[in-house]
């Protein structure tokens, strides 16, 4: 399954694959919460999933949003009726980097069949295609998802490997540039980077309405970068979700795959300053 659907293929996807579960992810740094927005409108039969609680583990000198437990994750994907050799796709408010939290932390738990809304929410309302408020049923017993977790389908780094790959080979910093050269930090206690590090804000993967580019504009900003296939490359931000984005890009891209995809720094910087790890400034 390609990385990311357009709305209208959602659309057709929902009308002849009823194993195709939509989860609502949308959320925003500081609030107000998702639930808000989803319980007003959202996508028919969309489940939706909170980040904070409910996709990562609770916030401590792992980051802000660690991994979550395997088998907490097992059961809120069950509950939302994700279930074997079925399909998920992830939506968010925006550009896809918190939707692509979801891609990867599927990725991440063995299952494959899993996409990312291009152009996320706004890009189905444009489409024109039906909306609703109606919020599904818990689905329980039988009727709920079979979905079984195998953790650790994915390459995770930590500080130490973080910081090793910034030295020998690319990683890659998704954060806004005036974060990243230290000049601003809203969240975090310290401001900058990791040393070695390169800036690749995940609002260069899409065009102003929200779109992700083509494979071959995204092959080509990643190309400026120095990042090219066979690189070893990984990338972070601030707590480890919209960097999520970043790993499914450069799969779009082509410059990594499904079979050797890019790591991710799961703390990302929220761990960095928790651990009093050197920083960075500038560009």
């Amino acid at each position: 399954m390609h990385p990311l659907i357009t709305p209208e293929a959602l659309a057709e996807a929902l009308s002849a694959r009823p194993a195709t579960v939509v989860l609502d992810v949308r959320w925003r740094l500081g609030g107000p919460p998702g639930r808000q927005d989803y319980e007003v409108s959202h996508v028919p039969g969309a489940v939706y999933v909170d980040l904070d609680t409910e996709l990562s583990a609770p916030p401590g000198v792992g980051g802000r949003h660690p991994l979550p437990d395997p088998e907490r994750l097992q059961e809120v994907l069950r509950a939302a009726g994700v279930r074997e050799g079925g399909r998920v796709v992830a939506y968010d408010a925006g550009d896809g980097s918190v939707a692509a939290r979801v891609w990867w932390l599927l990725r991440w738990a063995g299952f494959g069949e899993v996409a990312v809304l291009d152009g996320g929410f706004a890009a189905w309302e444009a489409a024109g295609l039906p909306v609703t408020a109606e919020v599904p049923a818990a689905l329980t017993g039988d009727a709920a998802g079979d979905v079984v977790v195998r953790s650790g389908q994915m390459p995770v780094l930590d500080a130490d490997e973080a910081a090793a790959l910034a030295r020998e080979g690319v990683l890659l910093d998704a954060r806004a540039a005036a974060r990243y050269r230290g000049e601003t930090e809203p969240v975090d206690p310290k401001a900058g980077h990791i040393p070695g590090a390169l800036n690749a804000p995940t609002t260069g993967h899409v065009g102003a309405d929200g779109r992700w580019f083509r494979a071959e504009e995204l092959a080509a900003r990643f190309a400026g970068l120095g990042v090219s296939g066979g690189a070893a490359v990984g990338a972070y931000c601030g707590s480890g979700v919209t960097a999520s984005s970043v790993v499914l890009a450069l799969e779009v891209a082509g410059v990594t795959s499904a079979e050797k995809p890019a790591a991710l720094y799961a703390g990302s910087w929220s761990n960095w300053c928790a651990l009093d790890r050197e920083v960075a400034t500038g560009g």
